[in-house]
């Protein structure tokens, strides 16, 4: 799949992102629509998941450690065909989209995460099970960078590392803003780099806003033996939509309807 089809792939994402708070009235759309083009590469080049395969253990597994971020999960699900719910009915009572993912709704939701931190350790388990299993297939983990605030992340890399999971990939989608404002305000976790390397993971950093630099930080992963890797990819919050972009206010927050419009209107084609 070429650059154009996964940015035309990623607008799409983030149109839905946008659309499905607006419609709930509720949500995280700065982080969701900063990790889109994650959320694209992962689903549309890099795993092996598909609506044939979504019931099945025989795939690669996605963790969204950070779950408040559902609406970029959901959208990617839709737009990779994983999924065919309505997406208006984000956030209501009753729909299978709620507003952090649930594991027992939906086949191609892999964990029920929320509680911060935690997916981190869930994908860890997942890879300890593939390789008692010699299941060859991979794990990822999204994780935010307010999130390695928390201290069972570092926990779980302790343990990733001490288990050699070469198959577990955990990604830090590091915009360097959190609910509260700039993450070294609120409690100061960088850096995260050296910290991954001295638990003893592979680190590669790229550009979490590049197919190209995507593409070179998931080979390299992929590549790696004897060690997870961790991949810090940096993005913009709230990437697409002029007035969210690198603005923690849009952290939790959904757009009224003349920011809808703006919104829209910013997301009408690839800029």
């Amino acid at each position: 799949m070429d650059v154009n089809e996964l940015k035309n792939h990623a607008l799409n994402i983030r149109r839905n992102i946008v659309q499905m708070v607006y419609s709930a009235q509720s949500g995280h759309p700065g982080g969701s629509l900063g990790s889109a083009d994650i959320l694209t590469y992962l689903y549309f080049v890099e795993m092996n998941v598909n609506k044939d395969n979504a019931a099945s253990t025989d795939r690669d597994r996605f963790v969204l450690s950070k779950g408040h971020c559902s609406p970029g999960l959901y959208a990617a699900l839709y737009e990779a065909g994983l999924i065919d719910e309505d997406l208006t009915t984000f956030r209501q009572l009753n729909s299978k989209l709620q507003g952090h993912p649930n594991m027992t709704y939906l086949d191609a939701v892999d964990m029920s995460t929320g509680s911060l931190g935690q997916g981190v350790s869930c994908a860890v388990g997942m890879a300890i099970a593939n390789k008692l299993d010699k299941n060859e297939n991979r794990v990822y983990a999204l994780c935010g960078d307010g999130e390695s605030e928390e201290g069972i992340v570092w926990e779980a890399m302790m343990a990733a590392c001490h288990y050699k999971l070469d198959n577990l990939c955990i990604i830090f989608d590091q915009n360097g803003l959190q609910i509260d404002g700039d993450v070294q305000e609120v409690i100061g976790p960088l850096p995260l780099k050296e910290k991954a390397e001295a638990f003893g993971a592979a680190v590669v950093e790229c550009d979490g806003n590049d197919f190209e630099s995507l593409k070179k930080a998931f080979d390299s992963a992929r590549a790696t033996k004897g060690v997870p890797t961790v991949v810090i990819a940096h993005t913009v919050k709230g990437k697409g939509v002029s007035y969210m972009e690198n603005n923690y206010a849009w952290h939790g927050a959904a757009p009224k309807e003349d920011d809808y419009k703006i919104a829209m209107e910013d997301l009408k084609e690839v800029r």
